[in-house]
């Protein structure tokens, strides 16, 4: 047999294909690999041969003749600039080592029309320069397939796909082990009936040895996460609740085995089901886990790919040209028309518009944007056509300061498990050295060693942590399915446990505290008119325009009686302002005091007068005129929830501190505060939001936060526990731990409430796993434990464990749904 001087495969002799290199024969499995060998040395690369690691079992695929065709080249999304370049990111398959990385490197930057290549080890991520006019991309591909290996479109979604795999890893995981011991529990029951009834020898032989083939695949490839986990473990020194897992099951499985060949009783069972229930546990803490990072995934698509870049021609006329976000600079100016996102952070320099900025800070309505203002990448551009400068990119911009917010948030969140690991930290060598003694105790006494073995090993076994394993999966499955059927969608029994702990509670205003939707909260007739009338006119009107006063409008005026709709000619909208157009020949003129005085209308004093109570409380007043004259006031509120009052009661008469950290205006959310009776903090950034929970944190505070925007997703990350409104946006609800489905904040109470309920539960369970060890144990170590009896105490830990997790589902019981 041969090995190919370039793919290092082994061959058979006669199939060599030969090439003379100076003195020395080279010898190769194939054209296409005698092929790639010439490329790389007439390259001069050949030193790639000399630095590489590879093996023959781990080998990038060699072009040779029939390799696979480039991918469908519509996947890959260049990005060009404005200097005619373009920059391509590419995931090549096949890269192995640091020569593979130098390899491709070297072969892309020596093609002509290539002006730059890095590849990353790591991710295996190249990022390519190129210029089209010289090269095409399908030429640049093929220069990375002739060097042996695989390019690919590179998606963005890379970790996203790791965390889906490692999902489906463990469901194939937990659905081998709970099929393979569902089988096994068919023969241990027989097994058991046969102990106490009587059994033939060979039929009791054959259950035992079947009972122990299906162990045995649970415990090594169902249960191989736990003893990657714990051989890396002990390396470093620690035990953590692997430990116990492989300790306890693989015990069982060697003693198993050992009894089955001396014709013992085995404990095949126990070695299956601890790894079984544990594994379960796990599979939906990754759910919850990829489901959490989804969030930082969405909030990034807020931000726009391309920018109308505004620059002088030679002529001195303007020239607008597209180009990636990524190439825009600090002092550039773009336009930003009607509909579009803002690009990047900065500020007006001409145009008139409203901007919608409720996403990225909370503000529940428009904002008016004039030459001057300052704008929010990612906000949405409404009415008019904005050109800005722009004053911050990259990292720096707003929204990228919130994901950044939402990305170092999300590495801070507890674990539900971490009391249980910190005992098992101290439990498991306790158990290991106890082990040890009580084999050398029995031996010392005289006792025969196949005694001090089965004792020693039951001290082990008994010790598993089965109780301890359903300690947390059961009670926090029966909590979430309350909780679901309350409509509030838990994630995990994380957000169980920090719920239950918060000592203080931190509400959004818009759209949590009041209703997110703006509602004519009344008409004020200023010349004694009828107020349906001067709705349905003003309706008329404002059915035209997008403005939140105008849907307001028209939302209240749905309520009046049918009729005839006034007809509405020459309707135009000033950006900011109101809104205009003739009715009946009269000119009607709805917006602000302002607006009125542009038009040539006078706003009446005794209209201001009235018109300074609601504004005060932070509502917005439009004033509607007829023919010149002001007739009435237009009062348009966000109305507090109905059961917003009840809900605070209530987490009042739960001991908590509860306090509404808004981005709105200091008079509206003031006003809004003192009619619930709470704390407040008003014009917050969603950064500042962040840092207020942190700080209260820091104070000693368990923190729970209540949002329905993506404002609120770092607060949210950042909190113990962060729930979400059920007509929140998306990136709201994956932040958050709880949804409260129902949107209704009366289930606020009902959350907490359950968790302090589920977290108890959780404590007594753990509880009982370790006193069913205390008892155990010292009956082990005296040899005084059959493996029956320590069977049914196991049996028995668990029974104990579940029976007390379901005195959850009375929590509600009498109490409203």
């Amino acid at each position: 047999m041969s090995r190919c001087d370039h793919c290092l495969a082994s061959f058979p002799d006669g199939e060599a294909v030969l090439e003379r290199d100076g003195e020395v024969e080279r010898r190769f499995c194939c054209a296409g690999c005698l092929g790639v060998w010439r490329l790389v040395r007439d390259e001069g690369l050949g030193r790639f041969y000399d630095e590489r690691h590879w093996d023959a079992a781990g080998l990038p695929p060699a072009a040779r003749p029939g390799a696979a065709p480039l991918t469908d080249l519509s996947a890959y999304r260049p990005v060009v600039a404005t200097d005619g370049t373009a920059e391509v990111d590419v995931a090549i398959e096949g890269i192995r080592c640091a020569s593979c990385v130098w390899l491709n490197e070297r072969v892309l930057q020596r093609t002509p029309g290539v002006l730059a290549a890095r590849v990353n080890y790591a991710t295996h991520r190249a990022r390519i320069r190129y210029a089209p006019a010289a090269i095409a991309l399908p030429a640049v591909l093929s220069r990375v397939q002739a060097a042996g290996y695989t390019p690919r479109p590179w998606v963005e979604s890379e970790q996203a796909t790791a965390r889906d795999e490692e999902v489906r890893d463990l469901l194939v995981r937990v659905g081998t082990a709970w099929f393979l011991a569902s089988q096994l529990m068919i023969y241990s029951a027989a097994l058991y009936a046969g102990y106490f009834q009587g059994m033939d020898r060979p039929t009791r032989s054959l259950l035992e040895w079947l009972s122990i083939g299906l162990a045995a695949p649970v415990l090594l490839f169902a249960g191989a996460p736990f003893w990657r986990s714990t051989l890396a473990g002990l390396r470093h020194g620690r035990f953590n609740m692997d430990s116990l897992v492989v300790l306890g099951s693989g015990a069982a499985l060697a003693y198993s085995v050992w009894q089955a060949l001396r014709g013992g009783e085995v404990w095949s069972d126990t070695a299956a089901m601890i790894p079984t229930l544990v594994l379960t546990g796990r599979y939906v803490e990754a759910r919850a886990r990829r489901t959490a990072s989804e969030a930082v995934a969405r909030l990034a698509t807020l931000r726009p790919r391309e920018a109308l870049l505004v620059t002088v021609g030679e002529d001195g006329a303007p020239v607008r040209q597209r180009v990636p976000v990524e190439q825009v600079k600090v002092g550039d100016r773009v336009e930003v028309l009607p509909g579009e996102r803002i690009p990047l952070d900065g500020r007006v320099l001409e145009g008139t518009s409203e901007a919608d900025e409720a996403l990225v800070t909370g503000e529940s309505r428009p904002v008016t944007k004039g030459p001057g203002a300052p704008v929010i990448g990612g906000a949405v551009n409404l009415a008019g056509a904005l050109t800005i400068e722009v004053t911050r990119v990259g990292a720096d911009t707003l929204l990228a300061g919130i994901i950044r917010a939402v990305e170092e948030a999300q590495g801070e969140k507890p674990r539900l498990q971490a009391l249980a690991d910190r005992a098992v930290g101290v439990f498991v060598p306790a158990v290991l050295l106890l082990a040890v003694a009580t084999l050398a105790g029995h031996l010392l006494f005289g006792a025969p060693p196949e005694r001090a073995l089965l004792s020693a090993i039951a001290v082990v076994v008994i010790a598993c942590p089965c109780a301890l394993g359903l300690a947390t999966p059961v009670a926090v499955l029966l909590a979430t399915g309350l909780a679901t059927a309350r409509g509030i969608l838990v994630k995990g029994g994380d957000a169980l446990e920090a719920a239950g702990r918060a000592t203080e509670v931190v509400l959004d205003k818009t759209g949590t505290v009041t209703r997110g939707r703006p509602a004519l909260r009344r008409i004020v007739p200023l010349r004694g008119g009828d107020e349906s009338a001067l709705l349905r006119l003003a309706a008329a009107v404002e059915r035209r325009s997008e403005h939140h006063v105008g849907r307001a409008v028209v939302e209240a005026a749905r309520a009046l009686p049918a009729a005839p709709e006034p007809a509405v000619e020459a309707f135009r909208v000033v950006a900011g302002r109101g809104v205009a157009a003739t009715v009946g020949g009269a000119p009607v003129r709805i917006g602000s005091a302002a607006f009125l005085a542009e038009e040539g209308m006078v706003a009446t004093a005794a209209g201001l007068a009235l018109a300074a109570a609601p504004e005060a409380e932070g509502d917005t007043v439009a004033w509607l005129a007829i023919g010149g004259r002001a007739e009435a006031l237009l009062v348009v509120a966000d109305p507090i929830r109905e059961e917003a009052p009840r809900a605070l009661a209530a987490l009042a008469r739960l001991g908590l501190t509860v306090t509404i950290v808004s981005g709105d205006a200091r008079t509206t959310t003031a006003a809004v505060a003192a009619r619930l009776g709470v704390a407040f903090e008003a014009e917050r950034t969603p950064q500042q939001k962040r840092t207020l929970v942190a700080a209260r944190q820091a104070a000693g505070a368990r923190v729970l936060v209540v949002g329905d925007g993506i404002n609120d997703a770092p607060a949210l990350t950042q909190a113990d526990a962060g729930v979400a409104m059920g007509r929140g946006t998306d990136v709201t609800m994956e932040s958050a731990d709880a949804v409260l489905v129902r949107d209704d904040l009366s289930l606020l109470p009902d959350l907490i409430l359950l968790g302090r309920r589920a977290t108890g539960v959780i404590r007594q369970n753990v509880f009982w796993a370790f006193f069913y060890n205390v008892v155990a144990i010292p009956l082990a170590v005296a040899g005084a434990l059959h493996p029956i009896v320590g069977a049914a105490a196991m049996a028995a830990s668990s029974a104990i464990v579940v029976t007390n997790s379901l005195r959850l589902r009375r929590t509600f019981t009498g109490r409203r749904a």
